[in-house]
């Protein structure tokens, strides 16, 4: 294991939250990334996690992981509307646009804006 690998590594998982959570508001996505996804790893039952990697993901413009982790959190939670949020946005910044429309429909619906009629 490298030494920086080791730090991303280091610690207990509330110790590592912590440190993924400083990364991630001083905007280091990419750091904060490394953290975390050997977190979301070790308890793929907690959603925040997952949701703050998925996140990072995005930021970072790791969309294929964003993609991949926000596909898998919708697997397990269908009903996080943030996820949806964040799929629909993932999918149009990779340039599918029709393929996001369902999900950003979804998360509107589910933050109770049903649009103009």
């Amino acid at each position: 294991m490298t030494g920086a690998m080791a730090y991303y590594e280091h610690g207990t998982a509330a110790e590592r939250w912590t440190r993924a959570q400083l990364f991630f508001e001083a905007k280091e996505y990419a750091n904060a990334a490394r953290v975390l996804s050997g977190l979301a790893a070790e308890v793929p039952e907690q959603l925040a996690p997952r949701l703050l990697l998925a996140r990072a993901y995005y930021h970072s413009a790791q969309l294929g992981r964003a993609e991949t982790e926000l596909r898998e959190i919708l697997e397990r939670w269908p009903v996080e509307d943030y996820a949806q949020l964040l799929l629909g946005r993932t999918l149009e910044r990779r340039g599918r646009v029709a393929e996001a429309a369902p999900y950003l429909r979804i998360a509107a619906a589910m933050a109770g804006d049903f649009g103009e009629e």
